[in-house]
């Protein structure tokens, strides 16, 4: 079956070799059959795929479905649909079956497994993201592998985020990914379905989600659509919207990934800029709910790439909460630039013109030693 693009001008293939930080979203039908619970085998061969991507420089993060799958089992739950109850108590017990499980086949590979679970609000919230972000980064600097999951012991129908492809794509754009690869049950995104439409072609790349392409996902009637690919060309566009590039491929082979970089089958829809460039027109976008003044130093030091600390603050202005934007201001009432703050408006009045070390003493925690930090920052 040929392969397509979906522009006249064929942009190279991203490979996963090039991958800074890769985000990899594995959906409960790979890792639980029906009879008989969960597919060790080749979990441990998605396990050695990780192992060989890190030891290259690639930091990897996985989100995974699967907790009520194998929760369902244990409890003896009937096939079928379940009440959100059964649904949440499948969760709850199938969770840590699933964490032991990714810790089990990381394990002999020096690897450390850490658990992240998350819901629509915490995407939704800028306090929340900003704390996801935080604790991402600092796992993925010390070394640690997340398994991210949506947190299905608590989601209800008004905060789930509904799929996975969706929340590794939300996942992707939050760690500041700058690849993301959807293991699915098809090999690509199709110009129709494959299963019913012989004539139906695979994209090898997409540049732009157009609204030919959309048209070739289908309709969304009733959560039907071609091949399910609405949402994954809602997970694409978030995704390259924030400069990540993704790609959909056949993830039931074992070592899926290896498979990936041998030239299997997949579609790859490119991003347009890179993931912090993408970041910062957010950031930029944004009305300011208060004001930051800062001294000649501080302005220095901000002009040379670094972050703000409370010593180089010499006045707060507004009312703003943690997470929030802010307009940060030359000693001379010019305005420097925009940022997210890490405290409220209150604390920062606190903490205004100490050095870090004091945030504890005054605050009565422990803080973080940048009021803004220059990845929260457009100049």
């Amino acid at each position: 079956m040929a392969a397509l693009t979906a522009t006249a001008t064929l942009a190279p293939t991203p490979s996963l070799a090039s991958a800074r930080r890769l985000v990899v979203k594995i959906g409960s039908a790979l890792l639980v059959d029906r009879a008989t619970g969960l597919r060790a085998d080749w979990l441990k061969s998605l396990a050695q795929d990780v192992a060989r991507i890190r030891a290259r420089g690639t930091q990897v993060i996985l989100v995974s479905s699967g907790s009520i799958a194998l929760g369902r089992g244990v409890l003896g739950l009937p096939p079928g649909s379940l009440a959100l109850e059964q649904s949440q108590a499948a969760a709850a017990v199938g969770q840590i079956r699933l964490a032991r499980a990714y810790e089990e086949v990381l394990a002999p590979h020096g690897l450390v497994a850490g658990q992240v679970l998350v819901t629509l609000e915490d995407s939704a919230d800028r306090r929340r993201y900003l704390n996801s972000r935080a604790t991402m980064e600092t796992m993925l600097s010390l070394g640690v592998v997340p398994i991210v999951n949506e947190n299905d012991t608590v989601a209800t129908d008004e905060i789930r985020f509904g799929d996975n492809d969706r929340l590794a794509a939300l996942v992707a754009v939050t760690a500041g990914a700058d690849m993301l690869v959807l293991l699915s049950d098809v090999d690509g995104f199709y110009s129709g379905n494959p299963h019913t439409d012989p004539s139906a072609r695979r994209f090898e790349t997409v540049e732009r989600i157009t609204p030919e392409i959309e048209a070739m996902a289908g309709e969304g009637v009733s959560g039907l659509s071609k091949g399910g690919m609405i949402t994954k060309l809602m997970a694409a566009r978030i995704a390259t919207e924030g400069g990540c590039a993704m790609a959909i491929t056949l993830g039931s082979p074992q070592n899926p990934l290896r498979t990936l970089e041998d030239g299997a089958n997949a579609t790859w829809f490119l991003a347009h800029t890179d993931p912090q460039a993408a970041r910062k027109r957010w950031i930029a976008a944004m009305k300011p709910k208060g004001e930051l003044r800062v001294d000649a130093g501080a302005a220095r030091a901000l002009a040379q790439g670094k972050s703000l600390l409370p010593a180089g603050i010499v006045a707060v202005h507004g009312s703003f909460g943690r997470g929030e934007p802010v307009a940060i201001l030359s000693p001379e009432g010019a305005r420097l630039g925009l940022g997210l703050a890490r405290y409220t408006a209150e604390e920062a009045r606190a903490i205004t013109g100490r050095h870090s070390a004091d945030i504890e003493a005054i605050l009565g925690y422990k803080g973080r030693a940048t009021l803004i930090h220059r990845d929260d920052m457009v100049l």
